[in-house]
């Protein structure tokens, strides 16, 4: 039986847009273009979700290493929060939904510790009974522990959760651990796919 419902939070509760973001800052094009993957890449991405050093030690290494765009460097540092637009259509509506029809609700996601700034800025995130957050666990998905910290923080039965993100890595490893899991694409298709599949 079905009683937990673990959500990502990046692409599933809440969006983000690093070419919107970039191309705000940055007027002109074929900069922008060039400048794009010093931030959005995965070897960035992973020091960051992980955070075994401050963000912004992290964020000066970078600029360190690409000294020609240490101005666009430093306003992603600074307006880093923007980055996030909005939350997801009609994940808000879901979750008072299915937080009426008795579920516990937990975050499981890899973000920064710049993600309590998120959260403190959309309502979606008061309704969760609880998160487990990369950056303060130092590990991240779809490495095993992360999963368990989730378990053991909560006293989670894994067989009696559902996880959704929008990688199916994360997925993946959730099932490797006992939790079943969807991998998200919007909140119509999240929602009909759990009530077919596990509520029903």
């Amino acid at each position: 039986m079905i009683k937990n419902l673990i959500f990502d939070f990046g692409k599933v509760l809440v969006d983000y847009d690093f070419v919107s973001f970039f191309s705000k800052y940055i007027p002109d094009a074929e900069r922008c273009k060039a400048f794009t993957p010093v931030i959005y890449n995965e070897r960035l991405q992973l020091l960051l979700d992980r955070e075994e050093r401050p963000f912004d030690e992290i964020m000066e290494d970078i600029v360190n290493e690409n000294k020609e765009y240490e101005k666009e460097i430093r306003f992603f540092i600074e307006r880093y929060p923007e980055l996030v637009t909005k939350e997801i259509d009609g994940m808000g509506d879901l979750l008072r939904r299915l937080k009426a029809e008795g579920y516990k609700l937990y975050g499981l996601t890899n973000w920064c510790s710049k993600v309590h700034i998120t959260i403190s800025q959309f309502d979606i995130f008061t309704l969760l009974d609880g998160w487990v957050i990369s950056s303060e666990e130092k590990v991240v998905k779809p490495e095993p522990e992360i999963y368990q910290r989730l378990f053991d923080r909560y006293g989670l039965e894994p067989s009696e959760c559902v996880f959704t993100d929008d990688r199916e890595e994360n997925i993946e490893g959730a099932r490797r651990m006992g939790m079943d899991g969807i991998v998200f694409v919007d909140a119509k298709q999240y929602e009909e796919e759990l009530r077919r599949r596990f509520l029903s």
